[in-house]
């Protein structure tokens, strides 16, 4: 396994779930990791809910942008060593061939941009993304990736989304 690894986190809208999931292993995996974000229907925006717990969080936002994933399966684009799906509908549906076989997982995650009631209940469930983002975010970055083979790094990354 090389030493630095590119990650992309995949969600339908990439308005939020998969934009602080970008966020948090940019900052904690900065050393080792490289990590984007898109989606099938990109929304063109960002959650305003999702930067606010960015910020609550200290984490730089303002390279963030809701786009495709076909910007990331182009010629030229960064080569995926790994590839997460946050959001049940993208991991339903037929993603764009990834050169270089990128190991794959989804970690589904409750939409917090479709929570409804008072401003409070909102700010609630977009933390409780961020929290079980960072949570599964922390438990991949402490594998021993480079001394793992490739099917035994598989059902490792698989068993952080059941977490």
């Amino acid at each position: 396994m090389p030493v630095h690894y590119n990650v992309l986190f995949l969600c339908t809208g990439n308005s939020a779930r998969s934009i602080m999931a970008e966020a948090i292993l940019n900052q904690k995996g900065r050393l080792n990791f490289s990590a984007y974000s898109a989606g099938s229907i990109p929304t063109g925006r960002v959650n305003p809910s999702a930067l606010k717990q960015l910020q609550i969080a200290h984490l730089p936002a303002e390279n963030l942008r809701s786009k495709s994933w076909d910007e990331l399966a182009t010629l030229g684009a960064p080569q995926m060593n790994f590839v997460f799906t946050v959001c049940d509908n993208a991991a339903r549906e037929v993603c764009p061939v990834w050169p270089g076989q990128p190991m794959t997982a989804h970690w589904g995650i409750p939409d917090p941009a479709t929570a409804t009631g008072s401003p409070e209940q909102i700010d609630r469930a977009f933390r409780d993304a961020f929290v079980a983002l960072d949570r599964r975010i922390s438990l991949f970055l402490a594998l021993p990736l480079a001394s793992l083979d490739k099917l035994a790094l598989q059902k490792q990354i698989n068993g952080i989304g059941l977490q």
